[in-house]
């Protein structure tokens, strides 16, 4: 923070002219930020000769927006708590740490992800304290949940003395609970707790009936593969990445799917995964599923959005896994999509060129800078776009530096190009922009009519619709009109409609529930400009002699720290889809709030009302 707060102090305001329309370009991101480890993975974590990647800036599109139009499909992470134990790889960090606990939470949080799965290994084993740590920190983030997966080795790591397997599950599902199923955060499946396990059955002989008898709390047991959804005291079953099949698990899936469909009233946990690789693995057989740059993890969605719509809604999804390293199925450092791109310029046309698959990439954004380090957003293109007029933007005179970015789908490696200089000479004008293309969406919000407080957040969900035949641009989202200290975000910030509609969640927050979400793309936002603009007026007044010398000391200490506040408020709001405007009405009352989608020369607007309480 301390390293954008000083960047931000030098940062020179720009004006420019955007078809005709005047505005303010603010730099709200860095070559840093939008290039080094944006992930929870530890910073020090290198590339991995089983698959997993070394510490990138990944994608932080929410992943949703890979599931079929109108999804509500719960997104649930598998997550392995165990790293910083002798027995397991060195990842780079401590799974009991408090603080890298904090980041993972967040990071699962920015992409998209509604809860996690813990791999638990019993109340005598490492990963119950974690899984304590864990539960406290979701804890700290409303509408994330949590559930225990009872793995087959507590029922040896956490035997009790003397016990069988039997009497040792029984104790240990006690212990849950006892334990995790009293918190707020505890996912429910049908107002009952769920408990789910691995490999239990495949390592011994349980008496399921029996071990259900011996529950309080009535828990919602939920079982494995597609024979899961037959099993006794059955209330569902999960999918897993298996490599016993040669079409990467696509007929696996196939068969679990299905079982699921023809089993309604159980739920179904869905299988997203990048592949497996377990050759670095103390246990490992060598058995691996290649990661097909990024297309194994993109075909599983393909897959499960052959058998679900919003007609038929998958319950939820599991990602297998978040930080399984030593299997090569984790994600938290993200996917390499194997692609790279080049820009260059020709005349005032900046144009870029990549190598790879472009099914990997979700939109492209250019960026614009003075000084190579402070990036601003200046357009968002869609995929298939290869190149941008600079002739449409009137800069002032002067030389800027210009990047292009390949943004990828949701947790696939973001791909930065080199810098390009751009120099405007000020001798020719630029020519006069083409007139606005006719808009071919629409724009609607339902519900249009939003109740917030300061502390609880209103959410509405925002639909772009093509109005005829297909519209394959990317769709930027925004808004404006918002009360004071208030933002929106939308989940994702950008979408394609393509041939459908497409679905964005808007959350409108106060100040008390703001989270700032690191996707860049631009905005109308002016981070902190009000505040700036009267913290120099101040400081103007106090130098030309309008106040005392003792009142000019005062004042100038009060501007100072204006300046400060006005810079703290832009690195936390200066992002794309995070849309602030400062009113001088009280934050309680009646608002009109407009939200904008823009597409190049398309530009569409729907309102929605805003009760504040």
């Amino acid at each position: 923070m301390r390293a954008a707060l000083f960047a931000f102090i030098t940062i020179t305001l720009i004006s420019v002219t955007l078809h005709g329309q005047e505005i303010k370009i603010i730099p709200t991101t860095t070559l840093s930020a939008e290039t080094f480890n944006n992930t929870s993975a530890a910073d020090t974590f290198v590339s991995q000769t089983n698959g997993n990647m070394g510490a990138s800036n990944v994608s932080k599109v929410d992943i949703h927006s890979l599931l079929y139009p109108g999804a509500n499909t719960k997104v649930i992470a598998h997550f392995m708590p165990w790293f910083g134990q002798k027995i397991h790889m060195n990842v780079g960090y401590n799974s009991q740490d408090p603080a890298q606990i904090h980041r993972q939470i967040t990071d699962m949080i920015s992409r998209g992800v509604n809860g996690i799965i813990i791999d638990w290994y019993g109340s005598k084993d490492y990963s119950d304290v974690t899984a304590k740590r864990v539960m406290a920190e979701i804890e700290q983030h409303p509408g994330f949940t949590f559930a225990i997966m009872v793995d087959k080795g507590a029922l040896t790591l956490s035997a009790c003395d003397g016990c069988t397997p039997q009497q040792t599950l029984i104790q240990q599902v006690q212990y849950v609970e006892q334990t995790y199923i009293p918190s707020p955060a505890y996912m429910q499946i049908g107002g009952r707790p769920m408990i789910t396990n691995f490999d239990i059955d495949l390592h011994f002989d349980i008496d399921w009936d029996a071990v259900q008898a011996q529950t309080s709390t009535n828990p919602a047991f939920i079982f494995q593969h597609a024979k899961g959804f037959t099993h006794a005291v059955t209330s569902g079953s999960y999918s897993w990445v298996t490599t016993t099949t040669n079409d990467f698990g696509m007929s696996y899936l196939d068969k679990f799917y299905k079982a699921g469909l023809a089993a309604p009233q159980e739920e179904t946990f869905g299988a997203a995964y990048k592949g497996f690789n377990d050759t670095l693995a103390s246990w490992g057989l060598d058995r691996i599923m290649t990661q097909q740059c990024g297309q194994t993890w993109l075909e599983t969605f393909t897959k499960l959005n052959s058998y679900y719509s919003d007609g038929t809604p998958l319950p939820e999804l599991q990602l297998v896994t978040w930080n399984d390293y030593e299997e090569g199925t984790e994600i938290e450092s993200g996917i390499d999509n194997c692609v790279t791109i080049s820009s260059s310029l020709s005349d005032k046309t900046l144009q870029w060129t990549i190598s790879g698959e472009e099914s990997t990439i979700d939109h492209y954004v250019v960026y614009i800078s003075t000084d190579g380090q402070n990036l601003m957003s200046l357009a968002v293109p869609g995929v298939g776009s290869r190149s941008l007029n600079l002739a449409n933007y009137a800069l002032e005179t002067g030389t800027y530096t210009l990047y292009v970015q390949a943004a990828g789908k949701p947790t696939l490696k973001n791909q930065m190009s080199g810098p390009v200089q751009y120099t405007v000479d000020g001798e020719t004008e630029n020519p006069p922009p083409p007139p606005a293309e006719k808009a071919t969406i629409t724009l609607g919000a339902s519900p249009s009519a939003m109740n917030a407080t300061l502390t609880k957040p209103g959410i509405s969900t925002v639909t772009v619709t093509p109005v005829s035949g297909s519209f394959s641009s990317a769709v930027a989202l925004s808004c404006t009109g918002l009360p004071k200290d208030f933002s929106c975000l939308f989940a994702p910030p950008v979408v394609t409609p393509g041939s459908n509609a497409a679905n964005s969640t808007l959350t409108i927050s106060g100040p008390g529930t703001l989270r700032a979400d690191m996707t860049h793309i631009p905005g109308r936002f002016r981070p902190g400009l009000n505040v700036l603009v009267a913290t120099f007026s101040i400081m103007g007044l106090a130098i030309s002699g309008v106040f005392s010398k003792a009142q000019v000391r005062r004042r100038s200490v009060w501007a100072i720290a204006f300046v400060l506040i006005g810079i703290l408020t832009a690195c936390g709001g200066g992002l794309s889809n995070v849309s602030k405007l400062d009113q001088p009405e009280s934050p309680v009352g009646i608002f009109n709030v407009t939200i904008h989608g823009d597409a190049g020369d398309a530009h569409v607007t729907t309102p929605v009302t805003l009760t504040v309480n």
